[in-house]
C-alpha cells in the first residue's frame, strides 16, 4: 500500500482542481468542450491531493482489483489500486493485449468499439473497481462493468477524477455506486 495523505481536511480541492483543468473547445469536434486533466497531472501536489480524496471515497468499496480503462484511467487506476491494496488489471482497447483475452462490443453515441481485459484478471467473486479519469456519457465505464460482471466479479463500485452529469453517465451506472472528485 502506498500512503496518501487522507483527503478529510482538504476544503479547496474542488476549487483547486476546477482551476486547474482547462476546457478546450471544438474538441475533439466541434460543439464539444473537452475537459483536459494534464494541468492536475503536471502538479504532483495537486495530483496526488486528487488521488488521496478520491481513494477516501473508493476505500469503503474494499475492493480486490482495480480495472482501469485506457488511457488516462491507468494514471488514476495505479497508484488507487497501490493505495488500496488491490490488484491492478488493465482494460485496453481490442488487440493490445499479449494474452488470452475476454472482450466486450458496445456502441457509443458515435458508433461501436471494443474492450478487452485478459481472461485471467481476476476470479470470479472479486471485487472488480472500475477506474477512468473521466465520466461522460457512461457508455465505455458501462461497458467496462458488463465486462467484470460477465467474468462473474462483482462492480464493487466506479471511480472518476471528474463527472460530465449533463451526459447522462452517472444515470446509465445508476445500478453502480458511482464516486466522482468534481461534477461540472
Amino acid at each position: 500500500m502506498i500512503p496518501l495523505r487522507p483527503a478529510a481536511a482538504d476544503p479547496t480541492l474542488v476549487e483547486d482542481l476546477r482551476g486547474a483543468i482547462r476546457e478546450i473547445r471544438d474538441f475533439p469536434i466541434p460543439g464539444v468542450g473537452f475537459k483536459d486533466i494534464t494541468p492536475v497531472l503536471a502538479s504532483p501536489a495537486l495530483f496526488g491531493r486528487a488521488l488521496a480524496a478520491l481513494v477516501e471515497r473508493l476505500r469503503p468499496t474494499a475492493p480486490t482489483h482495480i480495472a482501469a480503462i485506457e488511457s488516462r484511467g491507468f494514471l488514476v487506476g495505479a497508484p488507487v489500486a497501490l493505495a488500496l491494496d488491490a490488484a491492478l488489471a488493465p482494460i485496453r482497447k481490442v488487440g493490445k493485449l499479449p494474452f488470452r483475452t475476454e472482450r466486450i462490443d458496445y456502441t457509443l453515441e458515435y458508433g461501436a468499439a471494443a474492450l478487452e481485459v485478459h481472461a485471467d484478471a481476476w476470479e470470479p467473486g472479486a471485487r472488480v473497481l472500475v477506474i477512468d479519469d473521466v465520466l461522460a456519457t457512461g457508455g465505455t465505464a458501462l461497458a467496462a462493468c458488463a465486462l467484470v460482471e460477465r467474468m462473474g466479479a462483482e462492480v464493487a463500485g466506479c471511480g472518476f477524477l471528474l463527472s460530465l452529469p449533463f451526459l447522462g453517465g452517472e444515470q446509465r451506472l445508476g445500478s453502480h455506486r458511482v464516486e466522482a472528485l468534481i461534477r461540472y
